[in-house]
């Protein structure tokens, strides 16, 4: 099981992992820490990550880039107006009124939607963190912002699916932060709270968290954001800056020319980063456009005064975290800083100032969402046991349900009375369950909604789900009980709905099975709200007992003080009692504005068949160069190495062939299938095995003969020696081994001659191979003879003429025991004798091994 984590941002991509040591963070095939995340398109494959950020200059209209800010969003957004105007790429509306990215892909004209684009990504950096494993991923974490609405979080669910992932949890990033931060911690506090403050200034936005550490645990207090500010914002101000500047100096115009654009902004974003280090920095660009060089310079405080509109921005969700989590700024302990945009020093002044401490760099500013999401994953998985730590986190948001009411006026067709309640307030814990109960007598439906989207412009409207058919067997409305859950991932839903029924049934109760339904049929009282009053027919949920009861209880029913036990159970009688039958209702769910399930399976569908194509064009690349490789090489040896074995015209014939193929390689075979160049690689080695063959040979038999030499002289000294050792041989055994050394030493003697008559370039009579294989003969033949085991000494007779005496064997155990390096015989007899085992064979280590076995039993 994959334990990944993966922090997918505006501009990089981040990849960690859970190993038996830690979380490490994963390297591309570049050997980098972070993968821009970008997908080009190009006429025959995708480039995604690094290879799409090499090929993005070359094709800024086909790279798609900033994937995160077109997620889940509709076209009319107006921050994402703003955004489309600085991309590089087309973005169209969808007759869904959602995004619809434009690019020539296969040599013709496609869209995408960004969900499909952020699986793209995804699904390269499951292939990185697979690299990097050695096993299939597919269960993960991800990282993404707090401000993601309930549609971008379903998007991301939906990316993963296409990308072949299973998301355990999305996390937010600023949480994934400050696990990563406290779990480490061996010093927090017992019961005094550490609150620290986590500001992440990113690419595109800035994300501000309040948490509270006590020992082996987090709660979120407080979360605030700006989705639209950030590290490109910086890099915005300075594009604009050196533009107008240059179109007044060179009378160039960069706003129409895509890739100039793309490399004025690449430059500034180098300049920002020059600047957070140095007082000053100049920009120069080689031909930026209209073949003309441009040159620049600014300051670090002329930096600062062109960016005050952004700086004045980062006080308001400073204020608003510590508003919210009712601190203040004495109870805030530490601010901790991450993300890339952090490093511009006027944010840090800004923190400084605000918080009245300076703000610390304890954690890497980039890497550290990652960690946390691999944490957090490792925590969910079974398969490593982390310390333990709890994680509390709290819903940005506030979530009602809305209905419309059911009473006589309604029906009677009055206007539409539209009822809702507040049913997850801000800071609600994540997950969490909440149980509503309704009064209806059929189908009805319940919309999800925000209560306040003035953060968020989107629309209020979440979802809608249609609870029904059903059908209550009186006449009266049927209690329903709906159960909605806000999941580990901040997704709202309504999960089950279910009709409560009383019937009357004639039972005989007695003490034990009276408490027994009682206690039931309380629970099942307490597990929604009273029924309505009689002056109130048409309210269908009470909203106090409703919110009440279920404060972020998962069972949806929490006991209560209420002791109804105790009734009827002093004597047997004859009574009705009450049953609730419970009866599962289906429920439709309507998410506006999400993929379908049908829409997912099909986008599954078209990603595997990209990534076959990019496999394939891989494979057809691999094997080009594999020919180009072979024709460089072969060509260098040809008058090098293999020279001597080839000879003159051979030579020149192979070198026009390597020529041939070579200008064939440029022209006509430039873009050419797999098979082919498959084919012209097997064309090349007909001609080159030959000769690769005969040098090898030449270098390789020398090595070969003497080991072979050696093993005949060996079992030939062996079998003429007189060591003691060899005397239990017969001779007539021992002969035959020196007629076989004599013959083997003959056919090499043999071979060999015939072999250096030949000149180098002829094909070789004496191989390796059949040297090697004439050496193993040689072996399998002696070695049986050589190694034949001495045969076994005589033992002492099994049992003696007359059994001894009872004190004699005991003296004779005793005397093995007191001295285990005394010979082992006697007790070996005695073993013998009773029959428990069956006496050794009589060789020196054999005696050995039992005489140590007998003295320690």
């Amino acid at each position: 099981m994959s334990v990944v984590g993966f922090d997918f941002g505006n501009e990089s991509c981040i990849v960690a992992v859970a190993r038996q040591r830690g979380i490490d963070v994963v390297l591309n095939d570049e050997s980098k820490r972070e993968t821009p995340a970008i997908v080009c398109f190009g006429d025959k494959q995708r480039f995604i990550g690094t290879a799409g950020a090499a090929s993005t200059m070359m094709n800024p209209k086909n790279s798609i880039s900033q994937i995160k800010r077109l997620v889940g969003r509709q076209f009319s957004d107006p921050e994402l107006q703003r955004d489309l105007k600085s991309f590089p790429f087309l973005v169209t509306e969808g007759p869904d009124g959602f995004p619809l990215i434009h690019a020539r892909y296969l040599g013709e004209a496609r869209t995408f939607t960004p969900t499909q684009v952020l699986g793209m990504v995804l699904s390269d950096l499951k292939g990185i963190a697979e690299k990097n494993l050695n096993a299939a991923v597919v269960d993960c974490c991800i990282g993404i912002p707090v401000y993601f609405t309930d549609l971008q979080r379903r998007a991301v669910l939906d990316a993963a699916t296409i990308a072949g992932l299973h998301p355990l949890r999305l996390i937010h990033e600023t949480t994934a932060t400050a696990l990563a931060y406290g779990i480490y911690k061996t010093d927090l506090p017992e019961n005094d709270q550490l609150n620290v403050a986590f500001v992440d200034v990113g690419h595109a936005s800035m994300q501000v968290c309040i948490a509270g550490f006590k020992k082996g645990q987090l709660k979120i207090l407080a979360h605030s954001f700006d989705r639209s500010l950030g590290g490109r914002d910086f890099d915005e101000v300075l594009f604009q800056h050196f533009a107008a500047k240059f179109k007044e100096e060179y009378k160039i115009d960069v706003y129409q020319n895509a890739r100039a654009c793309l490399r004025l902004r690449a430059a500034c974003e180098k300049l920002k980063k020059m600047l957070s280090a140095n007082p000053e920095a100049p920009l120069n660009i080689e031909c930026l456009m209209d073949e003309k060089d441009v040159r620049g310079f600014i300051k670090r405080d002329e930096f600062e005064q062109i960016s005050i509109p952004i700086l004045e921005r980062v006080k308001k969700p400073l204020e608003k975290a510590l508003a919210e989590a009712g601190l203040t700024i004495e109870n805030v302990h530490m601010v901790e800083v991450v993300g890339s945009g952090s490093r511009v020093p006027a944010i840090i002044k800004i923190l400084t100032d605000f918080f009245k401490k300076e703000p610390r760099r304890t954690m890497n500013a980039s890497e550290c969402v990652a960690r946390g999401c691999a944490l957090e994953c490792a925590i969910l998985s079974p398969t490593f046991k982390v310390r333990e730590f709890q994680v509390n986190e709290s819903f940005p948001f506030s979530l009602t349900l809305s209905w419309k009411g059911s009473g006589p006026d309604v029906q009677n067709g009055a206007p539409d009375s539209q009822l809702s309640t507040l049913v997850f307030p801000k800071g609600n814990p994540i997950p969490s369950v909440k149980a509503l109960t309704f009064y209806r007598s059929g189908t009805f439906s319940i919309d999800v909604q925000y209560a306040d989207v003035s953060e968020l412009q989107t629309p209020s409207k979440i979802s809608t789900y249609t609870i029904g058919p059903f059908q209550s067997s009186k006449s009266e409305r049927a209690k329903v009980k709906v159960k909605a859950r806000l999941n580990l991932h901040g997704i709202v839903s309504l999960e089950s709905a279910t009709l409560l029924e009383e019937e009357e049934v004639d039972i005989q109760v007695s003490k034990e099975s009276a408490g027994e339904n009682t206690k039931m049929e309380a629970e099942d009282a307490h597990s929604g709200a009273a029924p309505p009053s009689s002056n109130e027919p048409d309210v269908n949920m009470q909203d106090a007992k409703a919110t009440a009861d279920t404060p972020g209880e998962e069972n949806g029913a929490p006991e209560t003080g209420d002791k109804p036990v105790q009734m009827d159970t002093d004597t047997k009688v004859e009574a009705p009692k009450k049953k609730v039958k419970k009866t599962n209702i289906p429920v439709v769910e309507l998410v506006y504005g999400a993929m379908a399930p049908v829409d997912v399976q099909k986008a599954v569908e078209k990603e595997f068949e990209m990534a076959l194509q990019d496999r394939v064009m891989e494979e057809t690349k691999d094997k080009k160069n594999a020919v180009e490789a072979y024709v460089y090489d072969m060509r260098n040896k040809l008058n090098d190495k293999y020279q001597e074995f080839v000879t003159a015209p051979e030579r020149e014939d192979f070198t026009a062939k390597l020529q041939e193929v070579e200008d064939w390689l440029y022209e006509d075979g430039e873009d050419e299938t797999k098979g082919v160049y498959v084919a012209k690689l097997e064309e090349l080695k007909k001609q080159g095995d030959p000769i690769e063959v005969r040098y090898k040979e030449y270098t390789e038999r020398g090595t070969v003969i003497n080991q072979f030499i050696y093993c005949i002289n060996s079992y030939r000294e062996a079998a003429m020696s007189n060591d003691p050792k060899f005397d239990h041989i017969d001779i007539s055994e021992k002969q035959k081994v020196i007629n076989e050394c004599s013959e083997a030493e003959a056919w090499l003697k043999e071979k060999k001659q015939q072999q250096d008559s030949l000149q180098k370039y002829a094909t070789p009579v004496l191989l390796s191979a059949d040297v090697r294989k004439k050496a193993e003969a040689v072996d399998r033949f002696c070695k049986p003879i050589m190694t034949k085991p001495r045969p076994g000494k005589p033992v002492a007779p099994e049992t003696p003429p007359t059994p001894p005496p009872q004190g004699s064997e005991q003296q004779q155990s005793q005397a093995g025991d007191s001295n285990s390096n005394a010979s082992a015989s006697p007790n070996q007899n005695a073993a013998g004798a009773a029959g428990d085992v069956p006496p050794p064979a009589a060789t020196e280590p054999m005696e050995t091994d039992k005489s140590e076995t007998t003295s320690s039993a």
